[in-house]
Order: C-alpha cells, then structure tokens, then sequence
C-alpha cells in the first residue's frame, strides 16, 4: 500500500508542470519560485477574455455617452425629464454592468486591460445633441450592438472544441446580461415605434413630445 501511494508521489512529480501542485513540489522549498500555474484560469477563459476586456470597455463608453444624452435632455433649454430620466438610467445600467464584468474577468483569474478595443468595431457618431425621437433611435441601436456582442462572446464560449468550451461563461452572460438586454430592446424599440407615430399623426408634434415625456417620467 506505501510503495502505491509513493508511486503515485513520483508519477505526479514527473508529470508536466500544468498544476499548482507541481509548482509547489518543484520549488522544493526554495524562497522567490514562481507559481506560475496557481491561478483561477481554468476552461476557455483565456479564449475569450480579450473579448470581455473589449465589452467592458465598449459598456463604459456607452455609459459616458448615455450620459451626455441625459445631460442634455435636463438642461434648462430641453427641460425634458423623462428622456433625462430614462437614458440616465441607462448610463448607470451599463456603468454597473461594467463593474461587474471588471469583476467576473477578475474572479476568473485574469486582468482587466482598459485598452482592449476590438479593430473591426465601428466608431459611433459622437454628436449627443438629438432630437427625442434620434436619440432613442441611438439608444436602440447602442442596446442593439451590446446585445450582439454578448452573443458573439457567448458563440464562442460554447464551441464544442478543444480549449474552447466555458459554459460558466456562457451561463454568466446568459444570467447577468442576455435575458436583460432583450427587454430593452424591446421597451426602446416600442419608444421608438410610438414616437414616430404620434410625430407623424399628430400635427401637434411639441404637445405629443411633452405627453411622451410625461408618460416616461412616470414608467423609467
């Protein structure tokens, strides 16, 4: 039974330095080893995790833009605080979602890189000084794009191939962001929908503006 279990001692010992464990062996109780291999990476994460970094960052940008939209919808000359209220939420939605995933590439043994971008990503229109119904349009389009990102990230966490399947990752998307972002895109697009309506129903278009305003303060 001894020689067995010194066996198996020796076997993990010669075996290729992928494990924790063996680093701590193989320093053999000398100061200054590094343990190279003593981390929370584990499945694909390291796949996938330059497209994480690249989401973070594209929600923080979203966030600051959102920001700027409702800062202008609250100031003294649009006084709109419904559309203030409702892309306000939005800024602070997309800040918290990107706290959480600093937090999660975190938890799961890597490094958040704040200059990971994506090349093939097309820089948006900066202009934030829209008309209520382009503005929504905007944030639409911008909920839009998350969305598809968060799927492309998860197609690529669950390809059944070697070094490619993580579905803690896919699970985590799916829970923190998937099932959300659809609401969203639902709730923007029927905005979207029912102000273009009453624009081009109703010659009185600042009365069907100020009604709408008066309907979003009161459901954001």
């Amino acid at each position: 039974m001894k020689f067995l279990v010194v066996l198996s001692g020796l076997l993990a010992l010669v075996n290729c330095a992928e494990y924790c464990y063996n680093d701590v062996v193989g320093s053999c109780g000398s100061r200054g080893v590094e343990l190279k291999n003593c981390h929370a990476k584990y499945g694909a994460i390291d796949e996938v995790l330059f497209d994480l970094q690249s989401y973070t960052n594209a929600h923080i940008s979203r966030s600051f833009d959102y920001l700027l939209m409702a800062t202008h919808f609250g100031n003294y000359e649009k006084s709109r605080e419904g559309f203030e209220k409702l892309f306000q939420k939005l800024s602070d939605s997309t800040w918290d979602d990107a706290i959480d995933l600093i937090k999660y590439i975190s938890k799961r043994g890597g490094v958040m890189d704040f200059a990971a971008r994506k090349t093939e990503e097309d820089p948006q229109d900066d202009t934030v000084e829209l008309t209520e119904l382009g503005a929504v349009a905007r944030g639409l389009d911008t909920q839009k794009k998350l969305a598809e990102d968060a799927l492309a990230i998860h197609s690529e966490a669950t390809r059944r191939r070697e070094g490619l399947h993580d579905p803690e990752v896919s699970s985590y998307l799916e829970e923190h962001f998937m099932h959300r972002q659809a609401k969203q895109v639902r709730e923007l697009a029927g905005y979207a929908s029912d102000l273009k309506r009453l624009l081009s129903e109703n010659k009185q278009a600042s009365l069907s503006l100020f009604l709408f305003d008066e309907y979003l303060q009161k459901v954001v």
